[in-house]
């Protein structure tokens, strides 16, 4: 089996867990019901909220995490893979992992992934976020094999470091490199096609990027352009603004296909690093 159909679920996330639950299981049961075998989640399924005091009052540790059972029992119900793209779950008093799940379709969790790089960054108009004060980072790269291929987990930030989509194509063997997302609305416009495109293209690998989109009740906004793009680089599905669906029938046939027109990743070789800082030549004589 190489062909199913994937769907990436686009919302809008706000400070109610119960609230946001209850609007991501909708456009699950959406996407089973138009046949989807995989479904993805955004970033911050659970939670979109910049107070720490607030936060931390929400969340939970995952064994009583309630978007998780839930999520879950949806998964078994309906009898498909879920990747909820993270969760922000309670890792310690004032620190929370930003945690990705993949759920078989028995309800079973096949994987778990921390984002590895945090979003410290201060942007253009007083835009600022510090991720690293709440989140602790992970450090280890995760796959999961589906029925149809090797999965690569990735979350949002992530996708500015290729080093990763590497290890994961190339060391690891995934065909599929996830990268669920809550991209704001300046960066956005200005990378998220590019970036989620080179990806697939450096890598001859399926690309799924499942995204938060438009105006949160914690007054961030965040792009959307929920996007499947094919090993070749092409989009072959994208979302519309607001909350709704991406959903794409998936050959991962093109997968060998794009990596033997340009066999990238059989090309890799060692090299040594250059100094950390430039060397000054000396005069020629």
């Amino acid at each position: 089996m190489t062909q199913f159909r994937a769907a990436l679920v686009q919302t809008t996330a706000s400070r109610s867990v119960e609230a946001n639950i209850a609007a991501v299981e909708a456009l699950v049961r959406e996407a089973a019901a138009a046949g989807a075998h995989y479904v993805q989640t955004p970033e911050n399924t659970n939670i979109m909220e910049h107070n720490g005091d607030r936060l931390f009052a929400a969340l939970t540790d995952e064994a009583s995490d309630p978007t998780l059972a839930r999520l879950r029992a949806v998964a078994a119900e309906l009898g498909i893979w879920l990747h909820i793209g993270s969760l922000a779950i309670k890792v310690a008093e004032a620190k929370a992992a930003n945690r990705a799940f993949v759920i078989a379709p028995d309800g079973s969790v096949a994987a778990r992934y921390d984002k590895i790089h945090l979003f410290d960054v201060d942007l253009v108009g007083g835009e600022s976020y510090r991720e690293s004060n709440r989140i602790r980072p992970g450090a280890e790269s995760v796959t999961v094999d589906l029925p149809w291929g090797r999965l690569g987990l990735a979350i949002c930030y992530d996708l500015r470091f290729p080093q990763l989509f590497r290890a994961l194509a190339r060391e690891a063997g995934a065909d599929i490199l996830s990268v669920p997302a809550a991209f704001t609305q300046q960066t956005g416009e200005a990378h998220w096609h590019v970036l989620l495109r080179a990806r697939a293209i450096e890598n001859g690998a399926w690309v799924f990027a499942a995204a938060q989109s438009g105006l949160h009740e914690n007054g961030r906004s965040t792009y959307g352009h929920s996007l499947i793009v094919d090993p070749w680089g092409r989009i072959v599905a994208e979302a519309a603004d607001g909350p709704g669906l991406a959903i794409a029938d998936i050959d991962l046939g093109l997968v060998a296909e794009a990596r033997g027109r340009i066999p990238a990743l059989r090309h890799d070789r060692p090299f040594a690093a250059a100094p950390a800082s430039p060397v000054e030549l000396e005069a020629a004589p």
